[in-house]
């Protein structure tokens, strides 16, 4: 399971370095192969290979004549691009996909259990401090009603 935020930095070719504590992790799950696509919410997910290959054939397996499938099959799977760990343990970001998140030069990569979500750092900031905001206003125990702490 991949927990925790890291700051981070991409060079001026794209690339980022995993931070340490993932990389023997991704080596033994995946062999460094990684998947990089677009969420809705405008950031990068970034998943192991055989992560992404489950949740690939899941979505494809799908009805596609829902419109709301197809959608969601162009944007994950028309998006992906495949990414490996260089012996450094960096992955080249797609221009494309930076563009589309807004990342330049500062980011955010965000575990999320099986998979990360990568941010533009100030992009991050903003979402952040706008669910705490939410959380101040709202009902935050009610999230967590169904789980067994």
């Amino acid at each position: 399971m991949f927990r925790g935020v890291a700051n981070l930095s991409l060079d001026a070719k794209g690339r980022m370095a995993i931070p340490a504590r993932y990389r023997e992790r991704l080596r033994e799950s995946c062999a460094g192969r990684m998947i990089v696509t677009i969420d809705q919410d405008g950031c990068l997910l970034i998943y192991p290979l055989p992560e992404w290959e489950r949740i690939e054939q899941a979505l494809m397996n799908q009805p596609n004549m829902d419109p709301r499938v197809r959608r969601l099959q162009r944007q994950l799977v028309g998006h992906a691009h495949d990414v490996e760990m260089d012996g450094h343990g960096r992955i080249l970001v797609p221009a494309a996909l930076r563009e589309y998140a807004g990342i330049e030069k500062q980011a955010v990569l965000v575990g999320q259990g099986r998979k990360f979500e990568l941010w533009d750092e100030v992009r991050w900031n903003e979402e952040r401090d706008a669910w705490r905001a939410e959380d101040e206003h709202g009902d935050p125990a009610a999230a967590l009603e169904s789980l067994s702490l």
